[in-house]
């Protein structure tokens, strides 16, 4: 009779053990699925600093200054030290890539003015829809409630929003109709100025 309540307690010790097994398995797979949503909130976060810096930068390229001449931004590299200053100005500390990618971004040009902006590569829909906790009278953020994709968030500064209607998108050879209601192209590669 000893021998069979020790053999009836190992039966309950495994069925013990294998729900003890699937219930971490349960609590591993939701942990996951948090840490991921944590991490993508992250990156998200990432892309908007990043995003603002190199719109930030883009804008202070196009004020210029004393002494140096206007000129169309053909890389984005220029950001790291003016090539119109005979002194080190640099817009950006370093040239950022996008977070959610790992990537250059997609450059936004305008054939007079160059890069006028930069969006991201990701095809993936934002955590974030609503800009509302942004404060009023800032629109930085605000345009991109409601956007279906990364890719649709230009970050352009304020005052050349008004170029993007006038773009193209193109993918490589072949030209896409925006998906945003505005257009982009690539940056194509910059002409070197006649020495005179």
């Amino acid at each position: 009779m000893i021998f069979k309540a020790v053999k009836s307690s190992d039966g309950f010790t495994y069925i013990a053990a294998l729900l003890l097994v699937v219930v971490m398995g349960i609590m591993l797979g939701a942990a996951s699925q948090s840490w991921t949503m944590i991490m993508k909130r992250e990156r998200e976060k990432e892309l908007l600093f990043r995003g603002a810096q190199i719109k930030d930068a883009i804008a202070k390229w196009n004020k210029g200054g004393a002494g140096i001449r206007p000129m169309p931004l053909r890389d984005l590299k220029d950001l790291l030290k003016d090539p119109r200053s005979t002194s080190k100005i640099r817009y950006l500390r370093r040239l950022y890539t996008d977070p959610l990618t790992n990537k250059e971004w997609t450059p936004i040009t305008d054939p007079a003015k160059g890069i006028i902006g930069v969006q991201s590569t990701s095809e993936e829909e934002p955590l974030k829809q609503d800009f509302s906790d942004y404060p009023a009278d800032s629109t930085e953020f605000t345009i991109f409630g409601g956007k279906k994709k990364y890719s649709e968030w230009l970050f352009v500064p304020d005052d050349l929003q008004n170029l993007i209607a006038n773009l193209t998108v193109t993918t490589g050879t072949q030209a896409q109709p925006p998906t945003s209601g505005r257009q982009h192209v690539p940056v194509q590669s910059p002409v070197p100025e006649q020495i005179q």
